[in-house]
C-alpha cells in the first residue's frame, strides 16, 4: 500500500538511543482513521527502554512516544466519534484483532495481535511510528477524546501512566473508600497512582527509597503517609497493614519487604517492567494467601473512562514541558530519575522541519 503522507519527527537510529530529526511517511489514512496535529507528547520510561532496545524487540529507525495529544485535522468518511477541531489522544496501542475474548471484553491491550503505537507492524505492512512527530494517524477506535477542562500538556501522560495505574486499582478492587493502598516509587506512574487512589477515597502510603520525597508525597500529592523502604523500623511498623500495593518501580528491587506490608489476602500488583527477573519468595505468600499480580495498560473503553474520571476530579500529571531539541538531555535525566514527574515535549511549538 502506498505511504504518501509526509511526516517529520525525531527518531533513534540504533541502540545507542540517540535521537535526531527524521523525515518519514505516515500510512495513507483510511475511512475509519482520524488524523491529528500532534501538540504534546509525554516521555514514558518505556520510551527510554525502547530507544536502547533494552527489551529486545525494538526496530530502527524508531520514533517513540505513546502519550500523544493534539487536534483533529481530518477524519475518514466512516468516522463516527470525532470531527475536525476535536482534542484527542492516542496511548500505547493503535490496533488489535477486535474479535478475540480480550477484545470482546474491551481489553484490547491484552489482545495477542495487538499493534503497539510504535516499533510494530501495521496491517498494511508499514512500520508504526510514535508521537515524537508532527502528525498522527489512527483508527478512531484507538483514539481517546480529551475533555475540554483538561490541559492537553498535563493530560498527555495519563494516556500511559494514568491508565497503567487506574486500571489495576479498579480491576483488583483497590478502589473502595477506607482501603489502605501502598504505592512503590514516586515517578511518572507513582505520582498519578497516588492522585487516582486518593480521588477514589483510598488511604495511600507512598513507599520510596528516597527520604527527601516525603514532603512532596504528603503535602503536594496528598498521600496519607510515607515509608522509607530502606528503614527497617518504619517497614517493621507497617507490616500487615495494606490491602494492596501498586509497584511502579522498573529497576531491580526486593519484593520480600513489600509482601510483608500486605494484610492476609493482600495483592502486590506490578506495573513497572524491570529488565531482569525479580526474586519471588513463595513462603511469605503462603502465610496469608497473598497474591503477586500484574497489569499492563488498559483497553480503550477504560482509557476513556479514566480520562473522564481525571477531568471530573481535576487529576493531571505533574510535568516539565521541554522543547524537542532538549530530547536527548531529557532522556539522560530520565535515566537518572531526575524529573518531577514526567517530561512532556511541546511538539506544536518546537518541532520544525529543517528546510
Amino acid at each position: 500500500m502506498s505511504n504518501p503522507r509526509k511526516a517529520f519527527g525525531w527518531a533513534a537510529r540504533d541502540s545507542s538511543g540517540v535521537l535526531s530529526p527524521f523525515s518519514f511517511s505516515r500510512r495513507e489514512s483510511g475511512e475509519r482513521d482520524v488524523t491529528f496535529k500532534v501538540l504534546y507528547c509525554g516521555i514514558c520510561h518505556s520510551d527510554l527502554h525502547m530507544v536502547k532496545n533494552e527489551w529486545g524487540f525494538s526496530t530502527y529507525p524508531l520514533v517513540p512516544g505513546h502519550e500523544i495529544v493534539g487536534e483533529v485535522t481530518e477524519v475518514g468518511s466512516n468516522v463516527q466519534k470525532f470531527k475536525i477541531g476535536d482534542k484527542v489522544g492516542v496511548g500505547g496501542i493503535v490496533g488489535a484483532c477486535r474479535s478475540c475474548d480480550s477484545c470482546t471484553d474491551h481489553l484490547e491491550n491484552y489482545c495477542p495481535k495487538l499493534i503497539l503505537t510504535y516499533s510494530a507492524k501495521y496491517y498494511d505492512g508499514t512500520t508504526t511510528y510514535g508521537g515524537y512527530s508532527d502528525i498522527m494517524v489512527a483508527d478512531e477506535h484507538f483514539v481517546v477524546r480529551i475533555p475540554d477542562n483538561l490541559p492537553l500538556d498535563c493530560a498527555a501522560p495519563l494516556l500511559c501512566a494514568g491508565i497503567t495505574t487506574y486500571s489495576p486499582l479498579r480491576y483488583f478492587g483497590l478502589d473502595k473508600p477506607g482501603m489502605h493502598v501502598g504505592v512503590v516509587g514516586l515517578g511518572g506512574l507513582g505520582h498519578v497512582a497516588v492522585k487516582f487512589a486518593k480521588a477514589m477515597g483510598v488511604k495511600v502510603t507512598v513507599i520510596s527509597t528516597s527520604p527527601n520525597k516525603k514532603e512532596e508525597a504528603i503535602k503536594h500529592l496528598g498521600a496519607d503517609s510515607f515509608l522509607v523502604s530502606r528503614d527497617q523500623d518504619q517497614m517493621q511498623a507497617a507490616i500487615g497493614t495494606m490491602d494492596g500495593i501498586i509497584d511502579t518501580v522498573s529497576a531491580q528491587h526486593p519484593l520480600l519487604p513489600l509482601i510483608g506490608l500486605l494484610k492476609s489476602h493482600g495483592k502486590l500488583v506490578m506495573v513497572g517492567a524491570p529488565e531482569k527477573p525479580l526474586e519471588l519468595p513463595v513462603f511469605p505468600l503462603l502465610m496469608g494467601r497473598k497474591t503477586v499480580a500484574s497489569s499492563g495498560g488498559g483497553g480503550m473503553k477504560e482509557t476513556q473512562e479514566m480520562i473522564d474520571f481525571a477531568a471530573k476530579h481535576n487529576i493531571t500529571a505533574d510535568i516539565e514541558v521541554i522543547p524537542i531539541d532538549y530530547l536527548n538531555t531529557a532522556m539522560e535525566r530520565l535515566a537518572k530519575a531526575d524529573v518531577r514527574y514526567r517530561f512532556v515535549i511541546d511538539i506544536g511549538n518546537t518541532l520544525k522541519a529543517s528546510s
